[in-house]
């Protein structure tokens, strides 16, 4: 349904409302938030009234010409609100695309359902910023949040596809269209138990843990931005909207966003205590542990932890203070107040009786949500990988992080709530203790004082250092967003990383890469190296693509012990702990010649890239099924399956998605194989196609590169078995 079909469905149906009471209860809750619906329609209504009281009065009454004025710009102001700043026409064209269907906008963008005709056809998501809305800050946004997602490569984060500008110069950019209902939806339809639900919210967890190490900030995870579709009978949830994301380390654009000050971003139900409080708090990855924390509570007891009608109702200024004080209660306290229906009712969607639902979630699952949901950002979870960890481990039956807090803490929020009251009865207990005997009291406050000293000197020289190794990270972080990497890489020389940390891992690498375009081989290794000792906080889809940049630097740099020793340590890391992403591990350890214990070790995770192939393939996802490709061709060529290896690469080609540094790839394993099969013609035939994509590319100073283009570290591999295989056609020549 279009916007202006809706604002005259809610008109219509307010309009017939008895009292102005009952319309402006209507509107709070059927608007869903959205302030500027909610006015157009109030202003309708306005001029509605205005006329039937006109036509009440007859003909005469004559109305005068202020008042007449006054009726005529409030229907010329509700008309000109209820069409939205001038949308693109349905079945234009803009670049490769045709607009469909207008299916949704935000305050500036317009999404469209877009067909594209070549070079593959398919239905995509086109945004674009509405006409008249290009303003400078507006642009700003609008690129920083085309740039935020093309930056993301995630199978449950909707990717972005194409980019460009239409004819009258507002970006757009073109992502994948995602099917699927909201999650909340989807587990009460389905009747999801809490385990399958539990094991939904983990994915979610790792793709907005994918997405902070990007450097994006969601801002407004809610049930309509985390959609779930089923494909092969499994669920797979999608998160959308990363319009209001904002950048922690990453250089989004080079135009610099600022958020007005005071301005209220986000959802109020799902808002974390931090975004209500609206200025002088800096907003940070947190901010989405505790949206997770409500979504995890929603989708446990069926509501939200405070009522979303109730905030709306109770004012800005109520509100605010409720997201910043006051404490919702645990999810098994929340289910034991429901009315036996409603109690009943959830039970049901979650296929468990009523009296046990409360005992499971009681205790662990309790204190899962409420540290998630802490006021004090520092007591939450330090990443969503976190909270995916602790969920892992209630569902394995191990000990979880969260504890209830300890009643010191307890005792500090009761005293920060009843200040004037503590103040005074410490009076009255200050008084009774110098009655009883001031000799005693002085000698037993002079003992915690000493004590109190001590401690606090031992907490203060373990944050002072701490401190100054976060201030480091930060200044170093603050040259690197400002291109000053030279600088931040000499910066680095005296920081002492020794524990895993979130913050200096995406330092490290930023500026290994910054090195490798310089063409530092060395001292990105070294830099490379150290980020794999530190990102153990990261998701898998980060520190295996870390894999993917410090193995080749090594052979580049002509290491091939360090390779050999990098690659060990990289099968023991990654294999035992069954890493979702096994084509990346099965080709950066086969880059140089293996041994059959190699081979050996590596079956399994072959074994498993074949399988998300095959899922890949029947999922309708071409690009990623194109990299497995290229993985079991190099594996089977290692092996000595050489027309197996054969079959891959041609599997690889045939794709639709094209890929260069992937391409030239297959045409180099391909040509290997070739080689050794005897068709020699055949064999300088495919290295030369693959020659000449990879010395294209490194006619010119290379780049980081994007998911679609290739990076860096794609070509470079490329180029490496380009070398070998020159190497095998060399001698099979001379011989």
């Amino acid at each position: 349904m279009n916007s202006v079909q809706r604002e005259e469905d809610l008109f219509d149906a307010a309009r017939k409302l008895p009292t102005v009471a009952a319309r402006r209860d209507f509107l709070n809750t059927h608007c869903e938030g959205d302030a500027v619906l909610q006015a157009r329609v109030e202003s309708l209504l306005a001029a509605g009234a205005d006329a039937e009281q006109f036509f009440k009065e007859g003909g005469s009454v004559l109305i005068s010409q202020d008042v007449a004025a006054q009726f005529t710009r409030t229907l010329r102001a509700a008309t000109v609100n209820t069409s939205p700043p001038g949308e693109e026409p349905i079945g234009a064209r803009i670049g490769r695309y045709k607009l469909v269907e207008k299916i949704g906008e935000g305050g500036c963008g317009v999404v469209y359902l877009a067909e594209q005709e070549e070079p593959v056809r398919r239905r995509v998501a086109l945004k674009i910023i509405k006409l008249g809305m290009e303003t400078k800050s507006v642009i700003a946004r609008f690129e920083a949040e085309r740039q935020a997602l093309a930056m993301m490569d995630h199978p449950n984060i909707a990717r972005v596809y194409d980019a460009g500008a239409t004819d009258r110069g507002p970006p757009y950019f073109v992502m994948e269209l995602v099917h699927g209902v909201r999650i909340t939806e989807f587990c009460d339809k389905n009747r999801l138990t809490l385990r399958e639900r539990l094991d939904l919210f983990v994915v979610i967890c790792h793709a907005i843990q994918h997405a902070h190490q990007k450097g994006i900030i969601h801002g407004d995870i809610k049930p309509s931005n985390v959609m779930v579709a089923l494909q092969d009978d499994a669920p797979v949830p999608k998160v959308i909207d990363f319009g209001i994301s904002k950048a922690t380390e990453a250089r989004l654009t080079d135009k610099v966003i600022f958020t007005t000050y005071a301005q209220l971003i986000g959802t109020p139900a799902y808002m974390s205590p931090e975004q209500a409080q609206m200025g002088g708090v800096d907003i940070d990855t947190r901010s989405d542990i505790y949206s997770l924390g409500v979504l995890l509570y929603e989708l446990l007891t069926g509501k939200t932890p405070f009522d979303p009608k109730e905030l709306m109702k109770s004012g800005l200024d109520e509100m605010r203070r409720t997201l910043r004080e006051k404490e919702p209660i645990r999810p098994s306290a929340r289910l034991s107040g429901l009315s036996r229906a409603d109690l009943a009712k959830t039970a049901d969607s979650l296929q468990v009786e009523p009296s046990r639902l409360v005992s499971l979630l009681k205790g662990d699952l309790d204190w899962i949500v409420m540290k998630a949901l802490e006021k004090d950002r520092r007591r939450r979870y330090e990443t969503a990988n976190g909270l995916a960890m602790d969920i892992g481990r209630y569902l394995d039956h191990e000990a979880i992080q969260a504890r209830p807090p300890s009643w010191v803490y307890r005792l500090q929020k009761l005293v920060r709530r009843n200040r004037v009251v503590f103040i005074a009865g410490g009076a009255v207990a200050l008084a009774l203790v110098a009655g009883l005997g001031t000799s005693t009291w002085l000698f037993l406050r002079e003992r915690d004082a000493r004590q109190r000293a001590v401690a606090a000197e031992q907490q203060q020289a373990h944050l002072r250092h701490e401190a100054e190794i976060r201030q480091e990270i930060t200044l170093a972080s603050l040259l690197v967003s400002q291109d000053k990497f030279e600088e931040a890489d000499k910066l680095l020389d005296g920081i002492s990383l020794t524990e895993p940390t979130v913050e200096g891992a995406a330092l490290l690498r930023s500026v290994g890469e910054w090195l490798v375009i310089h063409n530092q081989w060395k001292q990105a290794a070294n830099r490379f190296t150290h980020l794999l000792d530190v990102n153990q906080l990261d998701g898998w889809d980060v520190s295996s693509l870390d894999c993917l940049r410090l193995g080749p630097v090594l052979i580049e740099q002509g290491d091939k012990t360090g390779y050999e020793r990098f690659r060990d340590e990289a099968i023991s890391r990654f294999i035992v702990a069954a890493c979702p992403f096994p084509d990346r591990i099965v080709k950066i350890c086969l880059l140089l010649p293996v041994n059959e214990r190699l081979i050996t070790a590596l079956n399994p995770v072959a074994e498993a890239t074949a399988k998300s192939a095959a899922a890949s393939d029947a999922g309708g996802d071409p690009f990623q099924a194109a990299w497995h490709s290229v993985s079991l061709a190099l594996f089977e060529y290692r092996k000595g399956n050489y027309t197996e290896a054969e079959m891959w690469c041609r599997r690889c080609l045939a794709y639709p998605e094209y890929n260069a540094p992937r391409a030239a790839t297959a045409h180099v394993i391909l040509a290997l194989a070739c080689q050794q099969l005897g068709r020699t013609g055949e064999a300088r035939l495919e290295m030369a196609n693959g020659h000449d994509i990879i010395e294209g590319k490194f006619k010119v100073p290379i780049d980081r590169g994007t998911p679609v283009q290739g990076f860096w570290f794609d070509w470079v591999f490329a180029r490496i078995l380009l070398r070998e295989a020159q190497i095998d056609l060399s001698v099979s020549s001379h011989s």
